[in-house]
Formats: structure tokens, C-alpha cells, sequence
């Protein structure tokens, strides 16, 4: 777990507001928070960090655990009796943070965690169930996974201390895991701190980010990540640090050689709109992780509209000549059009009902937008 360079002022300002809580000077919102930001930006080593400390026997007067005291080991060892992480099973079932893979976490950098975590017990449950008969695992969170926190925060807590529930991403809770979380934000436990991270808060039900305290997670300045990136060994850290939307764990990504192949060859054909098919592009990628595709199909566009507009690419700079050729041709209300699509189709990415389908979709009308505008409209 690590508070990054460029999160310490974000965590001093929090250690400050919790002192007040805990003198009674502002005790409304001290019951949940919810982290938001962009995937890339350390969001859930900061949660992890933040549930470390608050349960830490003796913190340091920086408000970070000790890591000798007795709480703190039990937290590294993933067996704290006062915490619990609820995610979806496709997150579980990897038994350790550092192990889930890049396009499901947004830590999976250096030091993004340590040791195994405390799950609900329905996650260790049907974790071994779904190897057993073969199905894959939820990328929702369930009601079931929700309503088992009852008993668990109806006990009281081994150290006489506070309780810690930790929800991540909170936007892949179903409808009825939300309204179930919602009953009990409402209604907040004694002693109970709910952290939720977020990596698409506009999906969160309103009523749920209005009983939070919202803490924006900063993306860092260039300089500062692209030092950090070099830090990691990355190769082209420029490079990387701008295909990741200047997301300094998103830019890790783009340093592994397979994740590199994969997200060039897809940009190599959608940059060719005239020489790819739509079917047998969606064909090849509907066993990858959707909601990645999707942001890469986002990221493009949004670099197509950007140079349109303002002769700026933000993301894909080693691309500059197929952008300059297909931005011209474009209508910017189409593109726009596009790019709200391809933003309200991300929540749905996680769980099509036809992968296949469900990417052809999108192609064709990628294409769509594509095909030579009237002369009229570019100008």
C-alpha cells in the first residue's frame, strides 16, 4: 500500500478533516467517503492506505500506520476481523492485490499492495464454486455480497476501535447491491467507515455520492509522473504517461510488451476505417476485456475530435498522420454524437449480452461517423 507523491496533499487535508471528526467538529460525513478519478491514479492503494490507518493501533502523526502494531499486521496478512473488501469476483479471484491484472485495477504499479486482503464471505465462496462448475466470474457486485455486511457490522470491533468497509469499483454494484448499500448509508453504524472507489461516479446512484464525502483523487503534473514512470524503468515514459491519458499507473500498461501489441494493432486497423471490417475486427477482440476496448475506441476519438477542433492530440502522439488525415474529413456533431455513445456504452462494457454483437455494433458506427462528410458540414 503506498500514498503516492502526488496524493500527500490530498491525504494531509483528510487526516486534518478526520481529526475534526473525532473532536466533534464535523461529524455528518465521517461515514463514508468516496474516492473518484480517472483509472490510473492510485485511487485503491489510497482507499487501502486509508483503511490501514483508521484501524492502526498507533499512527504516525501524519495520520500513516505504524506496520508493527498488532492491527497493522493483521491487515497485511489479510485477516483483520474489523475489515472487509467487497468487489466483484473477478477481482477476488486473484488472491493477492498485486496480482489482479492491469485492466481490472487501477494500482497495479509498484507497491500498489501487500499481502492478501479480507473479503466478504460470498466472495470466497463462490469463488471456488465458479472454478468448480466452470463459470466465469461476476464482474458485479451482488446484493448478496452487500446484505452479508450486516452482521458484520453488527458485532462489535476486536479492538474497541472502528470498522472498516472497503468498496471497489463502487460502480459495478447491481441495482439491488446499490439500494442495499444506500439502507445502510442512510442509516450509519456506530464506528463504521464505508470508503468507496470510483472510477465512473456518475454511474454511482445520486442519493449514494450525496451521503459521501467526495475526495477527487489529482492526477499529477507531467514532470512529476513522468519522474515517477522512470522510477518503474519504464522505456518511453513520455509516451506511455500520454497513451494512458496522463495516468501515471494506467501509463505502466503501455510498458508491457503484450499490452502494447494488443492496443497497437487495434489502433493500427481503426485508423484505417476504409480497409477494416467491422465483423472481423469485433471477431478478434470479443474475448478481450470490453470496457478496455471501449476506452480505447474513446481515447481515439476523442484524439480525432481534439485535432478536428483544436489541432491537438492528446493521447496518441506517435499517431499524428493517420489522425491529421482521418480529422479532417469528419462532421464534429457525428464524432460528438459517437463519443457520448461510447461514454454511456462503457457501463454496459462490463456485461453485454453478445460480446461479438455488442462490438460490431460500435465498429459500424464508427465507421459510420467516418465515411467523407459534405463539404458543407466541415466547414
Amino acid at each position: 500500500m503506498t500514498i503516492y507523491s502526488w496524493q500527500r496533499e490530498v491525504w494531509r487535508k483528510f487526516v486534518e478533516q478526520a481529526r475534526g471528526d473525532i473532536q466533534g467538529s464535523n461529524t455528518s460525513l465521517a461515514h463514508a467517503v468516496l474516492l473518484r478519478g480517472r483509472k490510473g491514479l492510485g485511487k485503491f492503494s489510497f482507499a487501502t492506505s486509508l483503511a490501514k490507518s483508521r484501524l492502526c493501533v498507533t499512527p504516525s502523526a501524519e495520520g500513516e500506520a505504524c506496520r508493527s502494531c498488532l492491527s497493522c499486521r493483521w491487515f497485511e496478512q489479510g485477516s483483520h476481523p474489523d475489515f472487509r473488501l467487497i468487489e466483484p469476483q473477478a477481482l477476488s479471484a486473484f488472491s493477492t492485490i498485486s496480482d489482479a491484472p492491469d485492466d481490472i485495477r487501477d494500482d497495479s504499479g509498484a507497491d500498489a499492495g501487500a499481502g492478501s486482503v479480507t473479503r466478504s464471505p460470498s466472495d470466497a465462496g463462490t469463488e471456488s464454486g465458479g472454478a468448480k462448475t466452470g463459470k466465469k466470474p461476476s464482474k458485479q457486485i451482488s446484493v448478496a455480497q452487500i446484505r452479508e455486511l450486516a452482521d458484520f457490522i453488527n458485532i462489535s470491533s476486536h479492538q474497541n476501535g472502528c470498522k472498516i468497509i472497503l468498496i471497489h469499483p463502487a460502480e459495478t454494484m447491481n441495482p439491488a447491491a446499490a439500494n442495499a448499500l444506500l439502507k445502510s448509508l442512510e442509516e450509519p453504524p456506530p464506528r463504521t467507515l464505508f470508503i468507496l472507489v470510483s472510477h465512473y461516479a456518475q454511474f454511482l446512484l445520486p442519493t449514494i455520492r450525496s451521503r459521501c464525502r467526495q475526495i477527487p483523487m489529482p492526477a499529477p503534473d507531467p514532470a512529476t509522473a513522468i519522474a515517477w514512470l522512470k522510477q518503474q524503468e519504464v522505456k518511453d515514459p513520455e509516451m506511455c504517461l500520454a497513451s494512458a491519458g496522463y495516468a501515471p499507473l494506467g501509463a505502466l500498461e503501455f510498458n508491457d510488451e503484450n499490452y502494447l501489441e494488443r492496443h497497437g494493432a487495434f489502433v493500427k486497423q481503426i485508423s484505417m476505417p476504409d480497409n477494416f471490417s467491422p465483423i472481423v475486427l469485433a471477431e478478434e477482440m470479443q474475448k478481450s476485456d470490453l470496457p478496455t476496448v471501449v476506452n480505447w475506441l474513446q481515447k481515439w476519438c476523442y484524439d480525432l475530435m481534439s485535432f478536428r477542433m483544436t489541432s491537438k492530440i492528446r493521447y496518441h502522439l506517435d499517431r499524428s498522420a493517420a489522425i491529421k488525415s482521418l480529422a479532417s474529413g469528419i462532421d464534429p456533431r457525428a464524432m460528438a454524437t459517437y463519443l457520448r455513445t461510447l461514454a454511456e456504452t462503457q457501463q454496459l462494457a462490463s456485461h453485454p449480452l453478445n460480446p461479438r454483437l455488442f462490438l460490431e455494433e460500435l465498429l459500424f458506427s464508427y465507421v459510420t461517423v467516418l465515411s467523407p462528410a459534405p463539404v458543407a458540414q466541415r466547414e
